[in-house]
């Protein structure tokens, strides 16, 4: 499944290619400035969009990014002002946004991290659960999302705040780990 993302992203990053070539050729000598970096045979992409799909050709995961970068010698794929959706299992919608993302090549695991907000549904025509912090991990295998941060959750017109959280999405499962505080309102 993870091939297909970065059969994508080389597709992308051809396109991208061949749009730069043909405006340097249409327009005026360009001047070239060549960079020493230890990511020049890597990629990156402006504005991309990733798009794992399941066996049954429907989207498990979109990702939408202002970057998405991968040095040549690394496994991760880094990612900026990240905007994720997916579905669990169940069949419940999610949304996800953060300043970063890491997205590892042999997993189904993105890590998210800088003003995370996490929001969905645990069981349809139940009310929104959204889940705040600064760092916070997503695995698509199992439908966890988790951190060892502190997190807030609001749900149902309570608010949580804890040190950690681990929500099982398929099973409608949250446990907080820590220095748990709630608050209740009408």
């Amino acid at each position: 499944m993870i091939y297909r993302i970065f059969a994508v992203l080389t597709i992308v990053a051809v396109f991208v290619a061949s749009v730069l070539l043909s405006r340097q050729q249409s327009g005026a000598p360009a001047s070239t400035a060549v960079q020493q970096s230890g990511w020049a045979q890597g990629y990156l992409a402006r504005n991309a969009r990733l798009v794992q799909t399941g066996v049954d050709g429907r989207p498990l995961y979109t990702l939408n990014a202002a970057t998405i970068q991968q040095q040549p010698n690394e496994d991760q794929v880094r990612l900026t002002q990240v905007q994720m959706s997916f579905r669990d299992q169940n069949g419940n919608a999610w949304t996800a946004t953060a300043d970063h993302g890491e997205l590892e090549r042999a997993a189904q695991q993105v890590e998210l991290s800088g003003n995370v907000h996490v929001a969905g549904a645990f069981r349809s025509g139940q009310s929104p659960a959204q889940i705040s912090s600064d760092a916070l991990s997503v695995d698509l295998n199992s439908d966890v999302v988790s951190t060892r941060d502190r997190v807030t959750l609001l749900w149902s017109g309570l608010v949580l705040a804890s040190t950690g959280l681990e929500a099982d999405l398929k099973d409608q499962r949250v446990h907080l780990e820590s220095a748990v505080h709630a608050t209740f309102s009408k």
